[in-house]
């Protein structure tokens, strides 16, 4: 055990301490002679992490099911890895081999893609309120970077995704596209810097610690154990529409693709965690007994034919055409 006042290694037993809570671990450090206690906390923290959405091409009924689990988990931390949105029309690939159309034209669209996944967002913002669940992380996917990347190029523009789906005003602590949240000893991020058909394995290998990701939307869980402990990897899937006419770039290629989302422990002074994934099939699932059925929702939108002009807004929105 590390010494709370040098941080040395080189420290020793030194009998139990009896307070309020009961008995606690006296240690005494050798290199710098100071007593401390070795208090194991009995506290549980609970967070529902999230793979990538693609609002508007998300999955009813996998969104459903998750809302439903938020009320019944009632967790303290939720995490979004990303891609909350599809932001097609910010794509660099969007006219790729084609002429591109005036800014005016493709700002509009833009404008739609922000009030989507706004209101995708707020679906799943609402449900985190009901259960006064204050703290939220999104870690930005490359998808969601599309916006950022869309300022660049078109400077005059000022969009920036975090301030697109308000994330200030939502209370969510940004993670820009790259960066890694760590909880206790989990870190956690979007997914997309390493690859290949065993990408779980090779985040293992190249990060060397327990991580947590989406991005490739299938499901991998890998573990190790080193000299310093056990390590694990995850891919968390996805919660996207995975039906070939909404994935149009695949061109009718099969995947591998599953929804799923995870629910963590995290307990313990240590940073200790234990992990459960919730794998939802034909949209359902069930957790700690209770079956859970999103299938009352299933209306997929495919096209907006008319959307509030006003950036930013979620009002007046009129969804013209969608599948079922």
């Amino acid at each position: 055990m590390r010494c709370t006042n040098c941080q040395s290694d080189d420290t020793i037993k030194y009998g139990m301490r009896q307070n309020t809570s009961g008995y606690s671990q006296r240690m005494k450090c050798k290199t710098c002679n100071k007593e401390f206690s070795l208090n194991r906390s009995s506290t549980v923290r609970r967070a529902i992490v999230t793979p990538d959405k693609h609002f508007p091409l998300h999955d009813p009924a996998a969104i459903s099911v998750l809302t439903q689990a938020i009320e019944l988990v009632k967790p303290e931390i939720y995490v979004d890895l990303g891609d909350v949105g599809e932001w097609s029309h910010f794509s660099r690939f969007k006219f790729k081999g084609k002429e591109k159309p005036p800014l005016e034209y493709m700002i509009s669209e833009c404008n739609d893609d922000i009030i989507d996944v706004n209101l995708g967002m707020d679906i799943i913002d609402e449900a985190l309120d009901k259960v006064h669940c204050k703290e939220k992380y999104m870690c930005e996917g490359n998808h969601d970077n599309w916006v950022n990347e869309f300022a660049v190029r078109y400077p005059y523009t000022n969009y920036s995704f975090k301030e697109a789906i308000n994330l200030e005003k939502r209370g969510y602590k940004y993670y820009a596209m790259g960066k890694h949240l760590k909880l206790g000893h989990l870190y956690l991020y979007h997914g997309h810097l390493y690859a290949g058909q065993y990408h779980a394995a090779n985040h293992l290998r190249k990060l060397g610690c327990n991580v947590m990701y989406g991005h490739h939307h299938d499901l991998q869980h890998i573990t190790v154990t080193h000299m310093d402990g056990p390590k694990a990897a995850w891919s968390l899937g996805c919660l996207k529409d995975m039906r070939a006419e909404s994935n149009g770039w695949l061109r009718n290629r099969k995947t591998n693709w599953g929804h799923a989302f995870a629910i963590v422990d995290f307990y313990g002074d240590e940073g200790e965690f234990t992990v459960n994934v919730v794998q939802i099939i034909d949209g359902r699932t069930s957790i700690w007994g209770t079956l859970l059925d999103g299938n009352d929702n299933k209306a997929y939108t495919t096209k907006t034919v008319e959307v509030s002009s006003r950036a930013f807004s979620t009002d007046d929105r009129t969804i013209k055409e969608v599948r079922v």
